[in-house]
């Protein structure tokens, strides 16, 4: 018998994780600084959840100058999208 939460995914046990999934599924990216505004963490915090969802290649980062300012974007990739969606849909099922 399969238990009503094996289709939770371990990585977005992190509400910073399952923070940065939530706005980059609903925009086209956004910058480390927004990121960061927005879920209210420290820089060190934040890039540490970046990272491992970098790695797993749930998302993907794209440097880039404005002005002479250096600017990290992150955006959702295909599998982060699909993976996000299925944890999200077994939460729903879970609360029915």
């Amino acid at each position: 018998m399969t238990s009503i939460i094996s289709n939770l995914n371990k990585v977005f046990d992190s509400r910073i994780r399952l923070g940065i999934m939530s706005v980059l599924s609903v925009n086209e990216g956004a910058d480390f600084n927004t990121l960061k505004e927005l879920l209210e963490i420290t820089d060190g915090n934040l890039a540490s959840h970046l990272k491992a969802l970098e790695n797993i290649h749930y998302i993907q980062s794209r440097k880039q100058f404005i002005g002479r300012k250096p600017n990290t974007k992150y955006e959702i990739t295909e599998l982060g999208r699909n993976c996000f969606k299925e944890h999200l849909d077994a939460l729903e099922k879970l609360m029915n």
